[in-house]
């Protein structure tokens, strides 16, 4: 059975870091890019952050750029989303997700979601 598990969320200060870890088990992600979206209360849910299957290409939302990188390690079937510079605005429910197009915007196209891990940056 496929399952993603999300941890790494937390409370933290502004200017703060957190690394989110997206886990899968029931499939390898070799063949799948893998995004992460996250959901602010009362807002849609929004693209952070994409890596294509094999590591090659990333890319990421205006408002992250300079401040989030993400990575990924195919032989632990594992993403990564370290995130610097924390801003109160950041403060989100995470998700990660897999396709297997190459890091599409539209999240319809993404055929697999974790649960979410919540990330709240508070003083």
């Amino acid at each position: 059975q496929l399952q993603f598990v999300e941890s790494g969320g937390g409370l933290v200060q502004p200017g703060g870091s957190l690394r989110l870890s997206c886990g899968v088990s029931g499939f390898t992600l070799d063949y799948y890019a893998i995004g992460w979206f996250r959901q602010a209360p009362g807002k849609e849910r929004e693209g952070v952050s994409c890596i294509s299957s094999s590591g090659g290409s990333t890319n990421f939302a205006d408002s992250v750029k300079g401040r989030f990188t993400i990575s990924r390690d195919n032989a632990k079937n594992m993403v990564y989303l370290q995130m610097n510079s924390l801003k109160p605005e950041d403060t989100a429910v995470y998700y990660c997700a897999a396709t297997p197009l190459n890091c599409p915007v539209r999240r319809g196209l993404y055929d697999y979601w974790g649960q979410g891990t919540q990330v709240t940056v508070s003083s």
